[in-house]
């Protein structure tokens, strides 16, 4: 309760970095809310910053081998329904660590764990059931595959805790967050590749470039209750250090192309045309930089937001050069 009675959230649950008029707050039955805002329903865009490069990943994988399959159809989907079930389950465990901090954020409080609508251990019992259901489509894939999806549970665990031990949990996020480049990778090819490592790289380059203006609007909070970004650490030198992440953004991805194309030089158009792909993403986090005030919450939550068009724009690229 505040000054002036309860806040709009502690009446309805809706969380207050949520889009407004999104379909949980409107069409969800009013017992499953609470679960669907610990999955992050109500708020896509990580789905999609989860999702993202392991598409990346699929397409590089046929771009190396140069063969694609009716069963990749069945990767680029499962990917998707696992991205939404484990970054439901990642972020629920990241709430239910997490919140007594959350409780101290203005941003965060108004999350189902912090706000009361649900108990750590209702929290946690949804986090079992999202992972269960997550593993059910990945031993559809490959063993190459089935062994990195276990072996992501690390990074997705610790990363919650970074931000107590080191100015840099950003990196930690990004381990996690682009795993699926990997496992995309494995699923269609059996392997893992250079070219794939290298592509993981930069989607951990990307990561660091969009979390830190996304961390910018908690750093008041975050320097009151101790918790430390990347935010915090660059101040008011963060576009500086933004130009070194795009840069290695676009150079990795890159030189993941041009690994992956080693054994197709004949194709120049098809290398070009792939090429393309890191250039135009490029140029988006170019724009976002222009557009960069670090004071300002609303611009870095609408910058953060806008890296789900900056992750899409390779795609299309990618998939015209597999078929060149």
């Amino acid at each position: 309760m505040g000054a002036d009675g309860p806040r709009p959230e502690q009446i309805d649950g809706t969380v207050s970095d949520a889009y407004r008029g999104n379909w949980v707050d409107r069409l969800a039955p009013a017992a499953t809310r609470p679960y669907l805002r610990l999955s992050r329903a109500d708020r896509p865009i990580g789905t999609w910053l989860l999702l993202l490069p392991c598409w990346w990943g699929l397409a590089l994988a046929i771009l190396w081998d140069g063969q694609p399959r009716l069963s990749d159809l069945w990767i680029a989907l499962g990917c998707a329904l696992g991205a939404w079930l484990m970054r439901g389950a990642g972020c629920t465990w990241n709430d239910i660590t997490d919140r007594e901090f959350d409780a101290a954020v203005e941003r965060t409080k108004s999350r189902p764990i912090p706000s009361g609508q649900v108990s750590a251990k209702q929290a946690a019992a949804w986090m079992v059931v999202q992972a269960l259901i997550a593993l059910c489509i990945l031993l559809t894939f490959s063993g190459a595959a089935i062994a990195l999806g276990v072996l992501s549970l690390l990074p997705v665990a610790v990363y919650p805790f970074a931000k107590r031990f080191t100015w840099w949990p950003q990196v930690f996020l990004g381990l996690a967050f682009n795993w699926g480049a990997l496992l995309a990778f494995a699923a269609h090819s059996g392997t893992l590749h250079p070219a794939a490592i290298v592509l993981y790289l930069g989607g951990i380059a990307w990561t660091l470039f969009y979390d830190t203006i996304y961390a910018h609007q908690d750093k008041e909070d975050d320097a009151l209750i101790g918790v430390k970004s990347t935010a915090r650490l660059f101040g008011t030198d963060t576009a500086k250090w933004l130009k070194w992440f795009l840069m290695a953004t676009v150079a990795l991805l890159a030189l993941a192309v041009g690994l992956a194309m080693l054994d197709r030089t004949g194709n120049q158009i098809a290398l070009v045309l792939a090429l393309c792909g890191p250039w135009a993403m490029g140029w988006h986090l170019q724009w976002q930089l222009r557009m960069l005030d670090i004071d300002d919450n609303d611009r870095c939550l609408m910058l953060f937001r806008a890296n789900r068009d900056a992750g899409l724009l390779p795609l299309p690229f990618l998939v015209l050069a597999i078929f060149l």
